[in-house]
This record gives C-alpha cells, sequence and structure tokens, in this order.
C-alpha cells in the first residue's frame, strides 16, 4: 500500500514537472512576422492641402521582428497612387481633369507598443493587444516609369490586436514628410517656389491608412532557469 502511494506521488510530480515545462514552452514569444495589408493612400501638397482627399487603394506586405515584447522593427513596402486636379488651363483630351501618379514606397520603422504584448496565462501585464507608434526613413520610386526617386519620413499610429498566437491584426495610419516637392509630376505644381528639396514647409505629403493581417513564426530560445547567470 505504502509502496503504492509512493508511485503515485512520483506519477504526480513527474506530470506536474512536465506540465510546467511544456506551459512554458508554449508561452515563448514569437519573434518574426509577416504580413499583408490594404487600404487607401492620400496625397496632400500644392494640388490638394488636405488630407484624406482623392484617395486611392494602397497595397503591400511588411517584415517585423520584434525584440522585447515593446519594441520591434519593420520593414515594409506598399504600392499605391497619388492624385490631384489639374488646373483648367492645363487640361486637354489627353490629361483629362485629373493627374496621377502611382509610387512604390520602401521603408524601415522603429515600433514602440503601449502596452508589453503577448499571449501569456501567467503574467497579466501581457496583453493580447497594444496602440503602438513608429518612426523611421523611407524612399519612393514614382512617376509611371517608377524612375523618379525621392527620400520620405515615415512616421504614424496604429493597434495591434493577437486574436490567436500565431495570427494577429494591425491597423496602421501612416504620414510620410518627403525631401521633394515634386510628387504631382506636373510643371505648374513641381517646385513652385524654386525650393524643391530645402523647405520643410513646402515638402509634399503622402499617407495610408491600412488593415492587415499578421502571421507570427521563428519562436524564441527557450530560458534555463536553472543555469548559472
Amino acid at each position: 500500500m505504502l509502496r503504492d502511494k509512493g508511485l503515485s506521488y512520483i506519477l504526480c510530480l513527474t506530470m506536474l514537472v512536465l506540465g510546467m515545462g511544456i506551459g512554458y514552452a508554449d508561452n515563448r514569444p514569437y519573434l518574426c512576422e509577416l504580413g499583408l495589408q490594404g487600404g487607401i493612400g492620400y496625397y496632400a501638397g500644392d494640388a490638394t492641402p488636405h488630407i484624406f482627399n482623392n484617395v486611392r487603394e494602397s497595397y503591400g506586405a511588411h517584415f517585423r521582428y520584434k525584440f522585447t515584447p515593446r519594441w520591434a522593427l519593420q520593414v515594409k513596402g506598399l504600392h499605391h497612387r497619388i492624385t490631384g486636379p489639374i488646373p483648367e488651363q492645363y487640361r486637354n483630351r489627353q490629361t483629362g481633369t485629373m493627374w496621377l501618379t502611382p509610387m512604390i514606397n520602401l521603408d524601415v520603422m522603429a515600433e514602440f507598443n503601449f502596452f508589453r504584448m503577448g499571449m501569456s496565462t501567467y503574467d497579466p501585464k501581457i496583453k493580447p493587444f497594444s496602440p503602438y507608434i513608429f518612426l523611421g526613413i523611407g524612399m519612393s520610386l514614382y512617376d509611371k516609369k517608377y524612375s523618379t526617386v525621392a527620400a520620405y519620413i515615415p512616421l504614424g499610429i496604429g493597434f495591434k490586436w493577437m486574436f490567436a498566437p500565431q495570427w494577429s491584426l494591425n491597423l496602421a495610419w501612416q504620414h510620410n514628410i518627403y525631401i521633394a516637392d515634386d510628387l504631382e509630376q506636373m510643371d505648374c505644381y513641381n517646385n513652385t517656389y524654386n525650393l524643391n528639396g530645402s523647405n520643410i514647409m513646402n515638402f509634399d505629403i503622402t499617407g495610408q491608412l491600412t488593415l492587415g493581417i499578421v502571421f507570427a513564426f521563428a519562436k524564441g530560445k527557450k530560458i534555463c532557469r536553472h543555469c548559472e547567470q
């Protein structure tokens, strides 16, 4: 009888230790993410002074590496089109009433989550959602042949929600401040005051409001709690 009780205690203790180990392994964070996103893009400049006027489609993909539950680095590529009105004196049958510039945006941004993001049953401070902010550097290829290049400063805010251990949704509003004043690709708007790239008050601006689906992979390494520090 005592022997059976002893074996039962040993078996229960073994299952408890294994269960703790499995639970700990399952809570290791994923370090990398791939995402697809789509939404709307806009332009603000000499032709259209206000944001969210004459919006067009915007879509692309991103890669994110998470250093901590709060800090991450994102590399993103987006394709979108910007448009605005053509002054009446420059309109004809070929141009119509609106100019249109296709663009490819490539940027690298640092992200900061306001909450520690993750899915944990043990730490109540880790949340499956968080608002976040981002800032970085970027480069655009634009015009009909994507042969014109301009640098820009991307910045914005967003919201992340993890609805499964490896899946999440990202909503982001990104603002791009260009070191250029010729996105319209029209002589009547481009470099109006001969200050292209030198007057911060006359830079063109674009932006995107996008929703993305994100897949996480590459779990972090196991941490040995018994190893010497």
